[in-house]
């Protein structure tokens, strides 16, 4: 089955972001957002342990050790940006200054549900961190995820099997193989990868899905 990269996750969840937009990305996968970037458009990049203003990983050569995002993973700050107390990063989070969060996840129920903190796995250390101030605080929450797990079960559910970050949350789901809306009637396909039909794609999906009428192939440059 067709599916993308995640780096071309990432690209195309990058797209969607509008000019001028205050945007917090998530742990893990959605900090590799900010490398995509349309030239056309200024995001300011939000990061809750205090940047306001970051940009795209460093370059070979150019890291800063001193300079991480909120997941540890060395960024970049661009002209104009700034850092500060994590403190005042959290206000700005509580006090709904941010458009967008888009934010990775374990599973998205059918109706926005997201949980995205902990697993059944022993191993894995639970920690809330700050996605359940983003969960309602940012004006819209999109998630980013692999569509299935490595053993093939559903992210997409019905009802969330792990303890839940935030109910109804969810606007928008970017996954490796479809682009999704969560709407009032469930779950619309806006876009599917080339070479994947819809019963292929609800045969991997546990969440009824409803095909839009005027969805389209999802094709990623190689990046």
């Amino acid at each position: 089955m067709n599916s993308l990269t995640r780096r071309q996750m990432a690209w195309r969840a990058a797209q969607d972001i509008e000019d001028g937009a205050y945007v917090n990305l998530g742990i893990g996968l959605p900090t590799t957002v900010s490398d995509f970037i349309p030239r056309d458009r200024e995001i300011v990049f939000h990061s809750e342990n205090g940047i306001l203003g970051m940009g795209p990983a460093p370059k070979p050569g150019e890291e800063d050790k001193d300079l991480i995002n909120a997941g540890k993973g060395l960024t970049t700050l661009v002209p104009g940006g700034a850092y500060f107390h994590h403190n005042d990063a959290f206000l700005m989070i509580r006090g709904g200054h941010l458009d967008l969060a888009l934010l990775g996840a374990f599973e998205v129920s059918e109706t926005g549900d997201l949980a995205n903190w902990t697993t059944d796995d022993p191993h894995f250390a639970p920690g809330v961190g700050g996605a359940m101030d983003l969960a309602v605080g940012a004006k819209e929450v999109r998630a980013i995820l692999e569509h299935v797990t490595k053993d093939g079960t559903p992210r997409i559910r019905k009802r969330c099997v792990y303890p839940l970050t935030a109910p109804h949350c969810i606007k928008r789901i970017y996954t490796n193989l479809a682009v999704m809306d969560v709407t009032e009637d469930g779950l619309v396909v806006r876009e599917m990868v080339e070479g994947i039909d819809f019963p292929r794609l609800q045969n991997v999906t546990e969440a009824r899905l409803t095909l839009a009428n005027d969805w389209r192939p999802l094709a990623a440059p190689l990046v």
